[in-house]
């Protein structure tokens, strides 16, 4: 990996930006871990974070509405109505939004409100915590520029994604633990938006210490610091179009 490649971003930078960093939910995702990685990291960066681990923080409109950023860690839960509409109206509203693996893409299986904010739901990993590759399919985008194609130790998310984010990187399942699959490719990270807020998401980060991978912690770093850009950034490009239309 290139030297520039880990060093801070002007224009990523989170300085003076507000985050909620919001965890809980399943422990096996190790969510507290991953808060001492990142917590530090964007205060760090500048960033005023304030950390909660308690739904109920998307129910302060005020608040949600004055932040510019939120990362979730947040697996298998359950969030009633008013705590997802908080979630759904400020992001809507130009809050942008970020996570990893089943903190984000696996975090309220029965709510497809806000699956459709996040653009894909987990649904398998064959064979569980197995050897697998990550293909970078973007070497243009800031998040995944001068990255090169690199290996994991962890779970190969399976996932259901909306057909229209931008796909940065890709992974190829084989047919070892379901034949069916053999040769399938998915995202493993992409971004989009959802209204006016930025959403960006990477399956990796199993627990925390797959973000011993460099490239995995890299990747999820530019990814926050480009989704904290909403509201000082004209909406990005970001329909890819999976399936050719008339």
């Amino acid at each position: 990996m290139p030297k520039t490649a880990l060093g801070k971003d002007a224009n990523y930078a989170l300085k003076d930006k507000k985050v909620l960093f919001v965890h809980g939910g399943w422990k096996g995702h190790e969510p507290e871990k991953c808060r001492d990685i990142f917590v530090p990291w964007m205060e760090a960066e500048g960033a005023d974070v304030t950390v909660s681990d308690n739904l109920d923080i998307y129910t302060d409109k005020e608040m949600m509405e004055g932040l510019d950023l939120v990362v979730q860690v947040w697996t298998m839960g359950e969030i009633a109505g008013e705590q997802e509409s908080g979630l759904l109206d400020a992001v809507k509203g130009g809050v942008g939004i970020a996570g990893w693996h089943g903190g984000l893409g696996d975090s309220f299986r029965n709510n497809v409100a806000y699956q459709f904010m996040v653009g894909g739901q987990w649904v398998a990993h064959p064979g569980g915590v197995i050897d697998y590759e990550v293909n970078i399919t973007d070497h243009n985008d800031n998040v995944t520029k001068g990255l090169k194609d690199f290996k994991m130790h962890s779970e190969q998310y399976f996932m259901h994604v909306d057909p229209n984010v931008k796909v940065l990187a890709t992974t190829t399942l084989t047919g070892e633990h379901a034949a069916w699959i053999d040769g399938t490719v998915v995202p493993v990270v992409w971004k989009k938006v959802y209204g006016k807020g930025r959403v960006f998401y990477s399956s990796l980060g199993h627990v925390a210490a797959d973000f011993d991978v460099p490239e995995a912690l890299e990747i999820q770093k530019r990814g926050i610091r480009w989704a904290s850009k909403s509201k000082y950034k004209p909406l990005p490009k970001w329909i890819q179009p999976a399936y050719p239309g008339k």
